[in-house]
């Protein structure tokens, strides 16, 4: 494989907000035309009659980027949606791992009708934030496709880790204009480069890997980690944003302190990728990405979902196991896991979100040693994951006792 100058068309699934302020923007950027496929009518109406976006970058010195080369197709339009896969150059998805089930038949489809055009093979790139996400897309996919196509050497599926804050916009801002996205000035994705069937697109800010779990697993357990227990430490301290909870001495160390945690258990797993210097640096970054006022990013948007975030291979209970599996302790990391137990933020209109909701309501009152069981996936049965539950108890006392609650 041989990394190129870039074609001519992206088709890709997702006019959301990660699909318009980075994947979007990044191919326009690089000379592609970038087809957009989805079912909002308002963005498929918009893109078509304005071919063209901004995306605001909120920093310091706040700035537009006008991103054109756009248009869109219906996603119930399926022959539209798959003569343009069938005519594309590469193929990308941001529309969240629950919705992939929605596009596998179109998608496949559109396969079908590129190998009757003799067009040669298509990559796949999945912008989803979801380790081994090509395993879940691979059945998918296979299901709508004859047994005799050979899926394997005409389709790449490319799995990545993309670092990127979007915050949920005001009303005010969609209400102007609904193609209007803002965002952090931040573009970082990193890209497995093993997985393409056919040549590599040269794109602005993908980084391609041979080992991208080392940089899933960081931006996982690091980033997100931390921007998890940023959220639920402020709740209980009663805050509404990110940037105020970041700003809170006692939060900013516990933050800082359990980033350091997870890189310590990073570093012994992946020697060849980071080290001590470069993970310090990754997290002083951090920070000053959570500090930044303009984006108002609030408690409720990163916190929500406790189920979820508070499950065995997600970004708290992670980072735990892979630091017993390494011998080391996380005191801090533990901290996050008790804290998100106790979350309970709520949206602008005064709503826990509907599956915060049914754990505040239904699975919480069941008691903390079934939670850790259950939505953990904790095994007191092993001595180690035993240690794990009592901390994680322990700390969950503390906190109840600190805010009383």
């Amino acid at each position: 494989m041989r990394i190129i100058t870039p074609r001519k068309k992206l088709v890709l699934f997702g006019a959301g907000k990660v699909g318009r302020s980075l994947i979007g923007a990044l191919f326009s950027r690089s000379e592609y035309e970038v087809v957009f496929v989805d079912v909002d009518d308002t963005l498929v109406n918009a893109l078509n009659e304005k071919r063209s976006y901004i995306v605001e970058i909120i920093a310091v010195q706040e700035k537009k980027i006008f991103v054109d080369n756009v248009r869109a197709v219906h996603g119930n339009d399926v022959e539209k949606v798959a003569f343009e896969i069938a005519t594309a150059d590469v193929v990308a998805t941001a529309i969240g791992v629950n919705n992939l089930r929605y596009i596998y038949a179109t998608l496949a489809k559109g396969l079908l009708k590129r190998r009757d055009m003799n067009r040669g093979s298509l990559d796949v790139i999945i912008f989803e934030n979801l380790r081994n996400s090509s395993k879940i897309f691979r059945p998918g996919l296979r299901h709508h496709l004859p047994k005799d196509y050979p899926m394997e050497s005409l389709v790449g599926l490319v799995e990545t880790s993309t670092d990127k804050i979007v915050p949920t916009m005001s009303k005010n801002v969609t209400r102007d204009n609904p193609l209007t996205v803002i965002a952090e000035f931040f573009n970082l994705v990193y890209v497995d480069k093993t997985a393409f069937s056919g040549e590599i697109p040269l794109v602005e800010s993908l980084i391609y890997t041979e080992n991208l779990p080392a940089y899933f697993d960081r931006k996982f357990f690091t980033l997100n980690m931390g921007h998890a227990l940023t959220a639920y430490l402020g709740y209980l301290t009663g805050l509404d944003t990110i940037f105020d909870a970041i700003n809170d001495e006692y939060i900013k160390k516990a933050v800082e302190s359990a980033m350091l945690e997870s890189g310590r258990a990073l570093i012994k797993e992946y020697p060849q990728e980071f080290n001590e210097d470069t993970h310090t640096e990754y997290i002083f970054n951090l920070i000053q990405r959570f500090s930044n006022p303009a984006l108002h990013d609030t408690i409720f948007r990163v916190g929500r979902d406790i189920t979820r975030k508070l499950s065995r291979n997600d970004r708290l209970i992670g980072p735990l196991l892979l630091s017993m599996k390494h011998g080391l302790v996380s005191p801090n990391i533990t901290l996050g896991v008790a804290a998100g137990m106790l979350f309970r933020a709520k949206d602008e209109n005064g709503e826990l979100f509907h599956k915060d909701q049914h754990f505040a309501e239904e699975t919480y009152p069941l008691g903390i040693d079934y939670i850790l069981r259950q939505i953990c996936g904790l095994n007191p049965s092993f001595p180690q994951e035993a240690q794990l539950i009592d901390n994680i108890k322990k700390a969950h006392t503390l906190l109840l006792k600190k805010f009383k609650r």
